[in-house]
This record gives structure tokens, sequence and C-alpha cells, in this order.
């Protein structure tokens, strides 16, 4: 899990004795400063967290990405708990569906379910015109090596392979020995860094052309 910020209380219970806790002892627990207190609720939740997140997501990488955000936001929000509102399990849920939900909203106007590869960065627009289409070849190849040295490695090899040598996501998977769905989040997150290099530079290309 992330690192969340240390409690102010002192004499913290050790994980033992904070694992004899009910959920709505460990929650007065995470109120008091008892920052483990989230470890124990994220060892009995968090594969209920990720199998709603996976449910809704549909990726297995942004779905673990949602269930750390998920124990953040109950470690935020632990003041809001009220034990006769409802409990434990049912608050932290409440929290796993919004913040699943809004990362589909989030993934789909990214079109991240799309299958999509480097050809519709030719689409940017730039101002009133397409800067990105009066770029010459040689322009165009380094607009594009400049963008993928932003990326990860993992992301650039992954892109560099679907895109320039043409394999599956499967073969790449295969090629690289990483899981499917670790090849499927470098690609579409390196398409998407990609995109907003690419269209940052065509913006000021646009903005120069233009004085």
């Amino acid at each position: 899990m992330h690192d969340v910020p240390a409690g102010s209380a002192s004499e913290s219970p050790s994980l033992r004795e904070l694992a004899r806790l009910s959920d709505n002892e460990l929650m007065e627990q995470l109120r008091a400063g008892h920052k483990d207190a989230l470890a124990v609720l994220f060892d009995r939740y968090h594969r209920l967290v990720l199998s709603v997140a996976l449910r809704i997501v549909r990726d297995p990488g942004e779905s673990e990405d949602v269930v750390q955000n998920v124990f953040l936001d109950v470690y935020r929000a632990v003041e809001k708990f009220d034990p006769a509102k409802g409990n434990t399990k049912i608050w932290i849920l409440q929290y796993a569906y919004h913040r699943a939900i809004n990362r589909r909203q989030y993934l789909n106007a990214r079109r991240f379910y799309t299958q999509e590869d480097i050809s519709d960065l030719g689409t940017v627009e730039a101002g009133p015109s397409s800067m990105l289409g009066k770029l010459n070849v040689e322009e165009t190849k380094l607009l594009l090596r400049n963008g993928l040295a932003t990326l990860s490695t993992s992301q650039r090899r992954v892109i560099e392979l679907a895109c320039y040598d043409g394999f599956s996501m499967k073969e790449i998977a295969a090629k690289t020995g990483e899981p499917l769905h670790n090849v499927r989040h470098h690609y579409y997150r390196g398409l998407e860094k990609l995109r907003g290099f690419v269209k940052g530079d065509v913006k000021a290309k646009a903005v120069g052309a233009g004085k």
C-alpha cells in the first residue's frame, strides 16, 4: 500500500492486537491515529474492493490503483464514519463503487477501452488547423522519438513492439514474460502520455507559427 501520514498517538497497539478487534473498533483506532489499523482493514477487505473495481473498471492494473485510492480515502475520511448509519464494510464498499465508477468514466473519456495505436496521434488538433499534418516525415519521426523518450522503459518497449513491429498484446506478453494485463497497462498508459506530449508540442508549434 501507499504510505499514509503518521498518526500522532503514542503506545499504538500491535498488529496482532488490532487483528482481534471488530471493524468498528478498528475505525476507532484509526481515528485515534493508529495507522496500523488501516493495514488490518486492508487485509480484511482489499480482495472485496478489488472484485468491485474489476467488475466496473475491467482492467487489473487500473483496478489495483482503485484499491489503493479507496483505502487512502478511508484513512482521510475516517472522521466522517458514523457506525449508527452503517457498518464499516458497507462504508468501504461505497468508496469502492464511487472510485471505480469515476475511474471508468475517466478511462472512457480517454478511449482506454478501444484498440488504438500511434496513427491516431494524427488527429490532434492545434488551434484552427492541424500543425501535425504540416510536418514532414523527418519532423514527425523526431517528434515521436522525443515523445517515446518521455515514457518509462516498459511503456516504450510495449509501444514499439506493438506499433512498429506489429506484435499483438498476447505476443508481447509472451515475448517479454510479463502478464497480459501488465502489457495492456503499459500500452495504454504509454499512449496516453505520448498523446499528451505530442499535443503539447503541436500547440507550441502552432503558437510559434502564429507569431
